[in-house]
């Protein structure tokens, strides 16, 4: 359990390493990019981008959606059981986020899949060449992010997780909330914008 001494010491810590932070924050800024250049070809070419959007399964957008969030309160959790050196939790909790995040990706494959089946491909028109783009490099920081809550297991699977697996902890769930920030900004740019 942590100290209270402990505690307040956290109270102004910013969790992780600093290269963590500057890694989210460019892709934050890269994404932003993104988004604000999807907007500018959306408002020159409403038509196109509407009735795109109105293809969209927002049943894959609202699962996704659901499996990202899901993880990522797994994910919170397992920090916070890290904190405390509850490591058997952290795992357990590391385990199903990641459960969450392969899940996401079958979702994302039979998405595409069923896109693909019906002719619509990159080239079909700009809003699903943005949405193949803006989901692909998405799923490229799941996969990522996967990898990560991998390694992150690994260390809670430990006898001993070292002196460093709490900031370990810390960046590696900072990084996992950035992957579902950016797929819950993508959710409402591809499937609910109208």
């Amino acid at each position: 359990m942590e100290t209270a001494a402990a505690a307040r010491s956290r109270a102004g810590h910013i969790p992780g390493e600093p290269g963590v932070w500057i890694l989210i924050l460019g892709d934050l800024l890269l994404f932003s990019v993104f988004f604000a250049v999807f907007l500018v070809y959306r408002a020159k070419n409403i038509a196109v981008f509407s009735a795109s959007q109105a293809t969209m399964e927002r049943a894959y957008g609202v699962a996704n959606t659901a499996l990202l969030l899901t993880s990522s309160l797994f994910v919170a959790q397992a920090v916070l059981a890290a904190r405390t050196r509850v490591t058997h939790r952290a795992a357990r909790l590391l385990r199903f986020a990641l459960g969450c995040g392969c899940l996401f990706v079958v979702s994302k494959v039979f998405e595409w899949g069923g896109k693909i089946g019906k002719g619509i491909t990159l080239n079909t028109n700009q809003f699903y060449s943005f949405y193949y783009m803006f989901t692909g490099i998405h799923l490229v920081h799941v996969l990522l992010g996967i990898g990560v809550l991998i390694y992150l297991l690994k260390r809670s699977s430990r006898a001993d997780p070292g002196p460093s697996y709490d900031a370990v902890m810390e960046g590696g769930g900072a990084f996992w909330h950035l992957v579902d920030l950016l797929w819950v900004v993508l959710f409402a740019l591809l499937y609910l914008l109208r």
